[in-house]
């Protein structure tokens, strides 16, 4: 366990420090959410919430308690998709940043 927590403490160091990674993990998120890997999606994303804008700001801009919030980015959550857009597009607002999708060949 204690490996764990420094893995995501550097992680969340890292995040705080740097932008273009920061950009490059929640852009990660998003995609392998579209590609159906919610468990790394839930996971990226709990560590991006955590160390940018929190739990506690989160919950007051979508209206969803901290509680649920955090039940949703557990493993065994399972968000629904309007929530779990209603996130991405606070963290899009709140980095000042706007994800596109496009296919790839």
């Amino acid at each position: 366990m204690a490996l764990t927590r420094t893995i995501r403490k550097t992680v969340k160091a890292r995040i705080q420090a740097d932008d273009g990674f920061r950009y490059a993990l929640f852009s990660h998120a998003v995609e392998v959410m579209l590609a159906d890997d919610m468990a790394t999606a839930k996971s990226v994303l709990k560590d991006y919430i955590d160390a940018t804008i929190g739990f506690d700001d989160l919950a007051t801009e979508s209206g969803l308690t901290v509680r649920h919030l955090k039940r949703m980015f557990q493993p065994s959550g399972n968000p629904r998709a309007a929530e779990m857009f209603r996130v991405i597009g606070i963290l899009q607002r709140h980095q000042g940043i706007q994800l596109e999708v496009s296919t790839a060949a």
